[in-house]
């Protein structure tokens, strides 16, 4: 891969060397195993199948999502670098791609997803996936946060290639910030639903770590484009809540309350939280003018050399893969079921002898796309992609603190 462009490493005093170059080119090189040719998209997961000889990696099913989010990550990238990944194909090739398929997708983050590639990568607002997104939004029926925060960064990235002319996006982000900003809990933690009631006793209250970085992302691209101080204010309390629970090894928590901002459950602890969606949000909403915190950047990602919980390693040069969890030795997520029930009955309540009894000593050995996909996108400066003239993305790429933001 070439080297020409530097990663955003060095801009964080101590980074662990993980955060450099390996990582980057670990995961230019891992992308191509999980790319499917024939139907120029992404697959769902790749994963070590254990044979009696060797270990092989074995591609899983296909996914729409995860085409766009590594469009986004490889529009990072040079032509030569995206073509070695997709077979000679471009970043705008497969965010074109994702947009015909996402025409008649009933999935709305894929259809987000699609249209934010399309704006950023492609260059152009895609407006039919906008009035798909408008529609989705003018049903009034509960979305998940995740989808409504593609949503918004999707509206955002239209804006800014459209040049702000854009009464379609506009909208879109209008409602899609009000959605979210009316649902978080006082202590900064976004529910798992818009309403959280619409997931019933159980679950209303909690948000998994997804919940929190993809709405402090696009809240802070939203404030960065329009100066909302509103939505830089959402973003800045909910990133200053998750660090403050960061775990003393630099884990970040998968499940918090909305109530009072506490954990409900710590485990699994995803590897692509902490090398890719973590610093991808956190940047992005310093870049906003937010509050900086390099010092958690840098703690989650030495938990991808130093996890406590297991001693094999997660990061696999041999593949060029990063193993996608550490979780609990459990029937199926017992302990997240467990936890939701007795915190629902009393904020903060845990049952005892849980870590004792589930101990967490398991490793998920597969890798989906998509992370591969944000860890370019976290870590590499806006790079040239096919879209534009002479290389550049007609979109200008994701902002930073020296050109115009979105």
């Amino acid at each position: 891969m070439g080297t020409g462009q530097q990663v955003r490493a060095g801009e964080i005093p101590g980074a662990p060397p993980r955060a450099a170059d390996s990582l980057v080119e670990l995961a230019a090189r891992g992308l191509r195993h999980s790319f499917i040719p024939e139907q120029a998209a992404f697959a769902q997961t790749v994963r070590a199948v254990r044979t009696p000889t060797t270990v092989e990696l074995v591609r899983e099913g296909s996914s729409l999502r995860y085409s766009a989010i590594v469009a986004l990550g490889l529009a990072t990238l040079g032509p030569d670098d995206q073509g070695q990944v997709l077979a000679g194909r471009s970043a705008g090739d497969l965010a074109a791609s994702a947009s015909e398929r996402a025409a008649d997708s009933p999935d709305p983050g894929a259809v987000a997803l699609a249209a934010w590639a399309a704006a950023e990568v492609g260059g152009a607002p895609d407006t039919a996936l906008l009035r798909r997104l408008s529609g989705f939004l003018s049903k009034g029926s509960p979305l998940p946060t995740v989808d409504t925060a593609w949503m918004l960064a999707a509206a955002v990235s239209s804006l800014r290639a459209s040049g702000g002319e854009d009464a379609l996006s506009s909208g879109i982000a209008r409602r899609a910030r009000d959605l979210l900003l009316a649902a978080q809990g006082p202590q900064g933690i976004f529910p798992h639903a818009l309403p959280a009631a619409s997931l019933g006793r159980w679950r209303a209250h909690i948000g998994c770590f997804a919940d929190q970085v993809y709405p402090i992302q696009s809240l802070a691209r939203l404030a960065a484009l329009t100066g909302d101080p509103e939505a830089l204010s959402a973003a800045n309390l909910a990133a200053q809540r998750i660090c403050a629970l960061q775990g003393d090894a630099g884990q970040w928590w998968w499940h918090y309350d909305a109530r009072d901002g506490s954990v409900v459950e710590g485990f699994p602890v995803y590897s692509v939280h902490q090398h890719a969606m973590a610093p991808m949000a956190l940047f992005d909403l310093a870049e906003a003018g937010g509050d900086e915190h390099e010092a958690s950047i840098s703690r989650g990602l030495r938990w991808l050399d130093t996890h406590p919980e297991v001693l094999e390693d997660l990061v696999s040069e041999r593949h060029g893969l990063v193993w996608r969890k550490v979780g609990r030795r459990e029937p199926a997520k017992a302990a997240r079921r467990l936890s939701a029930v007795t915190t629902s009955i009393r904020p903060g309540w845990r049952l005892p002898g849980i870590d004792t009894v589930l101990p967490t000593s398991q490793v998920d050995h597969e890798c989906r796309p998509y992370e591969l996909g944000w860890l370019l996108y976290a870590w590499r400066p806006p790079g040239p992609t096919s879209a534009g003239p002479d290389g550049a993305s007609a979109a200008g790429g994701r902002p930073t603190s020296t050109e115009e933001p979105t």
